[in-house]
């Protein structure tokens, strides 16, 4: 089969770097487009560097990177260095990246790109939704040329991780989310609910330390940072790989159990801004306009990344 084309859309933060890793050691099955980088987890000028970065570390100096929006369309920035530390990936050694920024605007890559491709392209975006629903705002027509949208975002059962009711990537902008999910393509969301499942525990964590390779030895180190903060925020045994659940579901969608549901975004009540109405039981009747994830056999999911980074 050939490869999927993807354009990754993201905000590095830890675990969007474990995810960019894991697509790009992955290039029989994905060819990455573009990576687009968006303000979120940091700064729009360390989240593009932090991208440069993981093709560095993966070897692929052929993958370009593009900065976009710098904030949210309407509402300021909210970042997250309590959470990723003030580089966004710190525990990792962080150096002047040698793959350079390509000067194009990230959104006016992703229309291009989706104008001009011969089929229709995956979106896979695991920070706030920006760059995407910038592109569909400037030019709608790009929707049709999208296959799907992989995202990491939103919650149900889990409530929020920011708010009381919303999860990071949807509550920087959840207008932009509202755009999305509004797009009329298939969605696939990775919210809260699963990303939990997939904890970076220690057993987890040792074979992938075992490989002893640069790039293990950097994932290992930066996910030692990482964990600190859900360990003490949760009480959790590790910290929870939320972004790279996008990837191995297009490697491994059988990874994965989803429902299709009606997702709604909260974009005006400052008392749940940002919160994801997920009707995972079809009470209001409204058109089902994503797939959302609910469980993950996490075994599989670690297994599955621990043969991946050892291809780096």
């Amino acid at each position: 089969m050939a490869a999927t084309k993807i354009i990754i859309d993201c905000d590095p933060g830890q675990d969007d770097a474990v995810m960019l890793l894991l697509a790009l050691a992955s290039p029989d099955e994905l060819e990455i487009l573009g990576v687009t980088a968006v303000a979120g987890n940091v700064p729009l000028d360390l989240t593009q560097r932090n991208a440069r970065l993981m093709c560095d570390l993966a070897g692929r100096g052929d993958v370009e990177v593009y900065a976009g929006c710098p904030r949210p369309m309407v509402r300021g920035l909210i970042t997250a260095e309590n959470v990723h530390g003030k580089t966004g990936i710190d525990g990792m050694e962080i150096h002047e990246p040698a793959v350079a920024l390509n000067p194009r605007h990230a959104v006016d890559f992703i229309i291009d790109t989706l104008l001009t491709a011969e089929e229709p392209v995956t979106l896979v975006p695991t920070g706030p939704l920006t760059n995407v629903a910038m592109a569909l705002v400037m030019a709608p027509a790009i929707a049709e040329r999208i296959e799907r949208v992989v995202l990491m975002g939103g919650a149900l059962r889990e409530g929020g991780n920011t708010s009381a009711s919303a999860e990071f990537n949807i509550l920087v902008d959840p207008h932009a989310a509202h755009v999305v999910f509004g797009c009329g393509r298939p969605i696939v969301a990775m919210g809260l609910d699963v990303t939990h499942q997939v904890l970076a525990t220690r057993a987890r964590i040792e074979p992938i330390r075992a490989l002893g390779t640069r790039a293990t030895r950097e994932v290992c180190a930066m996910l030692e940072y990482f964990q600190r903060y859900d360990r003490e925020k949760y009480g959790f045994d590790g910290a929870p790989l939320h972004d790279p659940c996008t990837i191995a579901y297009l490697l491994e969608p059988n990874i994965f159990a989803v429902k299709a549901c009606n997702v709604a975004v909260e974009f005006s009540s400052e008392l749940t801004m940002g919160h994801t109405a997920v009707d995972f039981w079809d009470i209001s009747g409204r058109p089902k306009n994503a797939l959302w994830a609910h469980s993950v056999d996490a075994d599989r999911f670690y297994a599955l990344l621990t043969e991946r980074l050892a291809r780096l």
